[in-house]
This record gives structure tokens, C-alpha cells and sequence, in this order.
């Protein structure tokens, strides 16, 4: 089982360690809200803290009444508000937080006494989330600051656990620490000494932290620390971030009493079925948007279907390539299962409308993500059932492809749907591989590519700035709705099903589902008035005959909702649609309206560079015909079947 995926949270989320006030972050949720580019979440790093101190407010940079304030604001337009905590404690006495932790007795331990460390707010301890009374002590603390400001998600940082210092530490006597006017807060300031008389602390080898070699307990928690009942941090070491999620995770559900939102950097075997991951601080760079790539695919792999990285990069780059590679990076990341902005305090204003063309990129990439939400929501469920990625390498659809073994610039997401994104800077073109099949681009449907398989089967794309390449495959139904610039109004639109057939197929076949459900339920459950689970089914037999089909389970969550098929599009038909006499269930609709498109080539300007003998990516010159069906109001939640036939023209 991995994370129950909240389809409010599926939208485009935006962050910055360094909104030093609230008046910032209302300013940035209204340029967003002006440029018209989708945002559902806003974030804020350590900057609401008071003093960097975990659940607390600034009272001069947050105040609370007016935090309140914001919150009902953008709660009433359907946005939610994340922000961060890390596990180090302050080691302060005036700091209710820590003296509750210590009346509990539930932090790491060195030699008897609480294990000290270094993070942002100075001197810390660690909470032990083995121990049973170190988690529940953690739920109780998430719990008061749920009452201090109902927040919609946490995001745990810093988890592994990271430590400015190494070894075992005091506080110093002859100097501050940590100093307030040091520009450089993350420089150990403690009085330090190496751990070496036990093989814990200095195993027969090194590690590589960062490219440097060192000792294993290097900038994190001694090695020979003691967790609850006896376990030493040596043997505990991967399951931190992981303990701290799972106690995160019941926190919120017992206090929101449904599905919570947590963002987790540690991660460990299990940590998919409590929160979500982003890949850590990268770059502003072009190698790390290529990277982003590998990375996502790889932690799909290890069970965290909801995985993204900062879009237009952590870290400032120098100097900054930022417009066109933040124009580049949101038509990749809007891609991400999970879509966030989030930049250093040292880097230059990022959010997407800081440029007219990185604005117009956004609006055009993360409009399609909007449109697919229902797509993206049931391939986490999916997820949830079975631990399947959300995003996939070409290989885990295409496994006797062999070239696409290789492939890192591009994914798939589920089975069907596949992004090529630009990775390089100036470029206005893509080479991409395409498995062999037809494939849709789906910002233009009239548009194809149609790949034998042989060779390398690869195809130039244009890419001019501001369009990513993202297709469909055939025997793909893919569920649309509308789109918005809100997640809560999208999800309340009419749904699409595109049906792309192999291109001018005289008999094909294409498969697809949607779930959907209050998106308010601690689980992603498939039950009575909770949720409803559709599969569709199409089929075009002698060129002529067509027939789309639905079977429903769990109908009555999507019938008291009122959602509804408004249109069905259906790709790659040999024919024309004259005159048809479209049937639901058997019967003639009256309100159904049939249009095609004219014919249109089987490549779009797609130029196939290794396509063995099909040079022009065209596979016997066939062409096709695209049919919608408007005019619909098919509800979800109830199972049917359409059928019509096609005119064939000589």
C-alpha cells in the first residue's frame, strides 16, 4: 500500500525559504491569482517561526489574528497552507515545546543524557519517534499547533536527522551560539569532539558525504546514540525520517479526521504509504532539471508515487540561466506527480509570473495538468492498491522496446500518457524515442506520430518555447475534466474521454478507468457513498462499427455529486462521421452532436531521425479522422453504452 494521494493537494504548490512575512505570501497568492496561473497551495519554509523554534509563530512576521485571517481567505477560494518543521528541539527552558519533551523524557540519548546537536534555531535535542511516548509526545505537539493555526499539511525537513555538527558536543561558555549576527547560521558553533572508541563510531570505513570522505556519523546523529530500549542510532539511522513520518501522519488524521498531507525528505522502504517526497536541494541548473528526471523515476520505483523536485531549482545557479530554464522546468514539472516551486533566500524571485514567458509556459502546462487531474487522482489509486509508479521509465510499458532501456529525458505517467521535455538550453526541438504505436500529441489531437519500432525510432519534435511535447498512446481512454486554476473548482466539471485508436485501424481496441471520491477519507477506499470506480471500454470492428462502454462500481457517490460525461473524443477512425445515428444503452440521443475534424497526416512535423525504413515516420501513408461526441450528459456514476457507425468514404 502506498500514500493516499489527496486530489486537493494534486495541483501546483508554491514555496520560498525567505517570505520573511505574511504580507509577502498574500502578495504572492495575488500575483498568482492575476497572471491566472494555477495555484492550489501555498508554503511557508521557517520564516512564520518565532526564532526558527518548531510550532511556533513570529508574533511580529506571523501574527496570528492576521495569519488567521489569510487562512480564511484562501480557504474560502479553495487553497490550502503547508508549513515546515524540523525535528530538532531547541534547547531552551523557556520553550514549552522542549520542557514538554523533557518532563517525557524522549530524546535520543549519549552516555545517559540527551543527545545535543545544531540545527537552525542553535543548540537542539532529537525527539526518539521509536519510543512510544516520543511519538505520542510529538502528535500531542502537532495537535496544539493545529489549535495555534489550522494548517493543511506539514512538511518534515531536515530528517535524516541533519546535524551542523559532528560527534559529541556542549554548549560553550565564551561565545554565543548560535551567534545572531553570523551570515553563515549553519556553521557548528558548538564545542565539539570526534566519537572514536567504539567500532560504531568509527567503522572499518568511510562515506561519501557530498563528495567529501568521512566519518559515518558526519553532520547527522552519533552513531553509538541510544533510542528506546537500547537501539543505537547505528542500527536507526535510515528509519528516522521514517518514524517522524508515520507519527506526523497519525498527528494530522486524528486531528483533521481525514487524509492527511505530509512532505518528507528522509525516506525509507514503507515511508510511501504515509507521505510525500521532493528530491532534496538541487540547482537552478540545466543538469539538474535533466536529473530531476532519473530521480523521480527512481523513487517511483522505491514506492513513493508522489515525487517531484524544486521547479526552477533550490539553489541559485551562476550565473542564473533563470527565464528560459524556468520556462523549460514548470512544462517538465508540471508533469511531476508532485508540482512545487521552491527556491534558496539567496536566489532571485522564482514564482512562475516573475516573466511574461515563463508565465505563459505555466499557464499552458499546468492548464493540461489541471485538465488530466482525474487521470493523475486514479493513477494513485491505482498506486495505493498496488505500489505501480504514478511516473514510469518507458520500459516498465514498452519491456521488449529495447531502446528505450536507456531513456532518462523522457517518462510515461500510468501506462499511456508520455512527456518529452526540453532539456537543453536554447534548443526549439526534442529528439524523442516513441515505442511503436500511434501516439497523440495531446495539446493538438489532429496531431500524430505513428512508430514502427524499428531502429531506434526516434523522432525530432518541434518545441518552440512555452509547448511541452506530451502524448497519448493508442488503446489509451484518457478521463479529462475542464481545468481551472483551482483544484476544488476543476474536480467539479464535466468529464472528457479521449479514446485514441492505432491510426486508421480497421479493428482496435483502448482501455481506461477514473476513480474519484471526497478526497476527505483518512484511506482511498472504494465503498457505497465514498467513492465511485468506472472502466471504460472501446472498440472499432470493420473500420465502421463503434462502440464505447462503461461499467461502473460504486455509482452513488458520483450520481449525488452530479458528475457527468459531457464529450467523447475518439482518435485515429478510418472515415467520416456523416450522418451518424449515435445509441446510448439502445437508443437514439437526440441531444448527442457528432463532428470530425478533417484528415490530417499521420506525422505531425515530426521528422524521424532513426526509424529504420519508415524515414517519414509515416507507416503505409495512413491517415485518420478524430470524431467528438458533444452535447453529452452521460452521468459517471452509471454504467452505459454508446455506439454509432462511420460513414466510408471511397
Amino acid at each position: 500500500m502506498s500514500y493516499s494521494f489527496l486530489l486537493l493537494f494534486a495541483g501546483f504548490h508554491q514555496c520560498r525559504w525567505g517570505y520573511h512575512n505574511l504580507s509577502v505570501v498574500e502578495d504572492v497568492v495575488e500575483n498568482y491569482w492575476s497572471a491566472q496561473i494555477p495555484l492550489d497551495v501555498i508554503w511557508t519554509d521557517d520564516d512564520h517561526m518565532d526564532a526558527r523554534k518548531d510550532f511556533t509563530l513570529s508574533p511580529v512576521n506571523y501574527p496570528r489574528p492576521k495569519l488567521l485571517a489569510f487562512l480564511d481567505k484562501i480557504h474560502a477560494r479553495g487553497m490550502k497552507y503547508i508549513v515546515l518543521i524540523d525535528p530538532g528541539i531547541n534547547v531552551n527552558d523557556t520553550y514549552g515545546v522542549y520542557q514538554r519533551g523533557m518532563d517525557r523524557d524522549i530524546f535520543i540519548k549519549l552516555d545517559g543524557q540527551p543527545y545535543l546537536a545544531q540545527v537552525w534555531p542553535g543548540p537542539v535535542y532529537f525527539p526518539d519517534f521509536i519510543n512510544p511516548n516520543g511519538a505520542s509526545w510529538w502528535i500531542d505537539e502537532v495537535r496544539r499547533f493545529h489549535e495555534l493555526v489550522p494548517v493543511d499539511g506539514l512538511w518534515i525537513d531536515m530528517n535524516e536527522a541533519s546535524n551542523f555538527c559532528t560527534g559529541k558536543c556542549t554548549i560553550p561558555t565564551t561565545h554565543r551560539c548560535p551567534d545572531p549576527t553570523s551570515k553563515e547560521p549553519w556553521l557548528c558553533c558548538l564545542d565539539c569532539k570526534n566519537l572514536t572508541n567504539t567500532r560504531w563510531d568509527e567503522p572499518p570505513y568511510k562515506i561519501n558525504a557530498s563528495g567529501k570522505s568521512a566519518r559515518l556519523g558526519y553532520n547527522t546523529i552519533a552513531t553509538s546514540a541510544v533510542h528506546y530500549n537500547g537501539v543505537l542510532e547505528y542500527n536507526a539511522h535510515s528509519l528516522y525520517g521514517f518514524s517522524q513520518a508515520i507519527a506526523t501522519h497519525r498527528g494530522l488524521q486524528s486531528i483533521q479526521g481525514k487524509r492527511p498531507f505530509i512532505l518528507t525528505r528522509s525516506t525509507f522502504v514503507g515511508s510511501g504509504a504515509y507521505a510525500a517526497h521532493w528530491t532534496g536541494d538541487n540547482k537552478g541548473t540545466w543538469e539538474d532539471l535533466r536529473y530531476s528526471i532519473s530521480t523521480m523515476l527512481n523513487f517511483g520505483i522505491f514506492g513513493m508515487p508522489m515525487v517531484g523536485a524544486d521547479i526552477c531549482g533550490f539553489y541559485p545557479a551562476s550565473p542564473p540561466p533563470l527565464e528560459e530554464l524556468c520556462s523549460r522546468w514548470i512544462e517538465l514539472g508540471a508533469f511531476y506527480p508532485f508540482s512545487r516551486d521552491h527556491a534558496n533566500f539567496a536566489s532571485p524571485r522564482q514564482e512562475l509570473y516573475q516573466w511574461q514567458s515563463v508565465a505563459r509556459s505555466a499557464r499552458n502546462a499546468l492548464g493540461m495538468r489541471y485538465r488530466m487531474l482525474p487521470y493523475l487522482y486514479t493513477l494513485n489509486y491505482q498506486a495505493h492498491l498496488t505500489g505501480a509508479p504514478v511516473a514510469r521509465p518507458l520500459f516498465f510499458s514498452f519491456p521488449d522496446f529495447t531502446p528505450c532501456y536507456g531513456v532518462s529525458s523522457q517518462f510515461l505517467l500510468g501506462a499511456g500518457v508520455m512527456v518529452s521535455p526540453v532539456l537543453e538550453q536554447g534548443a526549439t526541438s526534442v529528439d524523442a524515442v516513441f515505442p511503436p504505436g500511434t501516439w497523440y500529441n495531446l495539446f493538438d489531437t489532429s496531431k500524430a506520430v505513428v512508430s514502427t519500432g524499428s531502429g531506434a525510432a526516434v523522432f525530432r519534435l518541434p518545441a518552440p518555447l512555452n509547448e511541452v511535447n506530451v502524448h497519448v498512446h493508442q488503446g489509451t481512454i484518457l478521463p479529462l475534466q475542464r481545468g481551472g486554476t483551482i483544484s476544488r473548482d476543476a474536480r467539479a466539471t464535466p468529464f472528457t474521454l479521449v479514446v485514441a485508436f492505432p491510426l486508421g485501424a480497421a479493428d482496435a481496441d483502448a482501455e481506461g478507468a477514473v476513480y474519484v471520491d471526497d478526497d476527505e477519507r483518512p484511506a482511498m477506499v472504494l465503498a457505497e457513498g465514498q467513492a465511485t470506480y468506472a472502466r471504460f471500454h472501446a472498440a472499432v470492428r470493420g473500420g465502421r462499427e463503434v462502440t464505447v462502454r462503461s461499467d461502473v462500481a460504486m455509482g452513488s457517490y458520483s450520481m449525488s455529486k452530479g458528475l457527468v460525461i459531457e464529450k467523447i473524443t475518439v482518435l485515429g477512425l478510418h472515415g467520416a462521421g456523416k450522418d451518424l445515428a449515435i445509441q446510448v444503452d439502445g437508443a437514439d440521443d437526440a441531444t448527442a452532436v457528432a463532428t470530425s475534424s478533417p484528415y490530417f497526416p499521420a506525422a505531425d512535423a515530426a521528422q524521424a531521425l532513426r526509424q529504420g525504413e519508415e524515414e517519414d515516420g509515416v507507416e503505409g501513408g495512413r491517415r485518420g479522422v478524430t470524431m467528438e461526441v458533444g452535447g453529452l450528459a452521460l452521468p459517471l456514476g452509471k454504467s452505459f453504452t454508446m455506439t454509432w457507425s462511420m460513414h466510408i468514404e471511397a
